[in-house]
């Protein structure tokens, strides 16, 4: 198995759906004590590489390796105990309580001594999401933002030192955004290695190590927030003119909007 703090591995990455190239030469890492954000405009091939290095996609050309080992090789079990994935869509279709959805968190520890940590894991993770109040819910009648929390709060109970999320906080409020990337960022202060997609260029800036910013299934850039997010390459990028400026201490992302034929006539 591989040990904690292993580091994901990307180079060469090729993927190709139908004659189409959804990536095409990615390299990336994903390191502990690091939190990476993948970000880009539609269609760029965000999730597709977030597939490509959780392992459930499989690259057209390109190797990735977890730990030195090419991600293939490893065993479906043991790979679920060293990275957990949170994606966009939820995909329960039954009724289960929120407290039973966390539990599953747990299921690649089943048999080891890790399963004797269940309980305080479980109960950890749901405090740590704000979801221990809802506990006795039904999945399907949470709103969509609860849903994306108690998903959240199975990717912390299943305690993998890879962290791997999809656009965790669309459906997010401003409080629980910046409460669920402010969790993720302590945990990789606390070894872990993470790689979040995210749309929101600001909250990439505030709480991402690196930001790699992928167009056209390619990386275009790749580095500290800082010197990533410029005006002049998310203006190329998104194909609209941007702003980026700093408002105490914190970089903020700002689309370039042309007054309407109303408001200049006021």
């Amino acid at each position: 198995m591989t040990a904690p703090g292993a580091t994901v591995r990307a180079r060469g990455v090729g993927v190709a759906v139908d004659g189409h190239r959804i990536l095409d030469g990615v390299d990336v890492d994903v390191r502990p004590g690091e939190l990476l954000a993948l970000v880009g405009p539609n269609g760029a091939g965000k999730s597709t590489l977030l597939g490509v290095l959780s392992g459930d996609t499989v690259p057209t050309t390109g190797t990735v390796e977890l730990g030195g080992r090419e991600l293939r090789r490893h065993a479906a079990r043991d790979l679920a105990r060293v990275r957990g994935v949170q994606l966009q869509q939820q995909g329960l279709a039954f009724g289960f309580r929120v407290e039973d959805v966390v539990r599953m968190g747990r299921s690649p520890w089943h048999r080891t001594p890790a399963e004797d940590d269940d309980e305080r894991v479980v109960a950890e993770a749901m405090e740590r999401a704000d979801v221990a109040a809802l506990g006795q819910r039904h999945f399907p009648t949470l709103s969509g933002g609860e849903q994306a929390r108690t998903s959240f709060a199975r990717l912390l109970a299943q305690a993998t030192p890879v962290l791997m999320l999809d656009e965790p906080t669309a459906a997010l409020d401003i409080r629980h955004q910046e409460a669920l990337l402010d969790v993720l960022r302590r945990t990789v202060r606390a070894g872990a290695a993470a790689v979040v997609v995210l749309h929101d260029l600001s909250l990439a800036a505030a709480y991402a190590d690196r930001v790699c910013v992928l167009a056209d299934g390619r990386v275009r850039a790749d580095g500290p927030p800082a010197e990533v997010l410029t005006g002049a390459l998310l203006s190329e990028v998104y194909g609209h003119p941007v702003d980026v400026v700093e408002h105490a201490g914190h970089l903020l992302v700002v689309p370039v909007r042309t007054p309407s034929p109303l408001q200049e006539v006021l």
